[in-house]
């Protein structure tokens, strides 16, 4: 008995991974309507995330931590606002939340993560000074000075090098790594439809 709920589970994992394989295959319509299974199944594991996330927070507020106040508060606001749109009472409420307050805080954050690469090439520099860590600061020099305001003399400098830079190296290196993310997926589904990887049996 013991053998058997632990095999069921890594049998339909491979028997519906081949059949979602195959039906995208040679019958679109079969691999289309897995593939919404799925989604639908995805969905509703993110609407009991956030609930589960809600009640948890629930329980901190009820301990004292305004934070977790904070983070009840924006995600009730936001569901209301959701249900209005929704009946007609407001327009695009959400959307205008997003604008309003999760975008500039998300560039805030891009903004702020060019200090730290300074930052942190400053402290490699100090640490190992080699010609990479040296490569790698005047790499972030060019491209910080490349997005601001600079006399027209050096921008006419200074830009070019800033293009080169974003079009050749950054293009390349994030190309490199989506291929590199591509055949980990492809190896990672090999392994769940052999029964090798088994995330659904913990």
């Amino acid at each position: 008995m013991e053998m058997y709920k632990r095999t069921l589970p890594v049998a339909l994992a491979i028997a519906f991974g081949l059949l979602t394989l195959l039906g995208l295959l040679f019958v679109p319509a079969v691999g289309n309507t897995l593939v919404s299974w799925a989604a639908f199944l995805a969905a509703v594991a993110l609407v009991l995330g956030v609930i589960n996330l809600l009640g948890v927070h629930s329980r901190r507020l009820a301990e004292g931590n305004l934070y977790s106040g904070v983070l009840v508060l924006s995600m009730l606001a936001v569901f209301a606002l959701a249900i209005s749109d929704f009946f007609g009472f407001t327009d695009d409420g959400v959307g205008g939340v997003f604008e309003t307050l999760q975008a500039p805080l998300e560039m805030a954050m891009a903004s702020l993560l060019a200090f730290f690469l300074l930052f942190a090439g400053v402290r490699l520099l100090k640490r190992q000074r080699t010609a990479w860590a040296a490569l790698f600061m005047v790499t972030v020099l060019i491209l910080l000075l490349a997005s601001t305001l600079l006399p027209p003399l050096l921008s006419a400098i200074i830009e070019p090098i800033g293009e080169l830079i974003s079009g050749i190296v950054v293009n390349a290196g994030m190309r490199g790594l989506l291929i590199g993310l591509a055949l980990g997926a492809i190896i990672v589904a090999l392994r769940l439809l052999t029964g090798t990887e088994r995330p659904y049996d913990k």
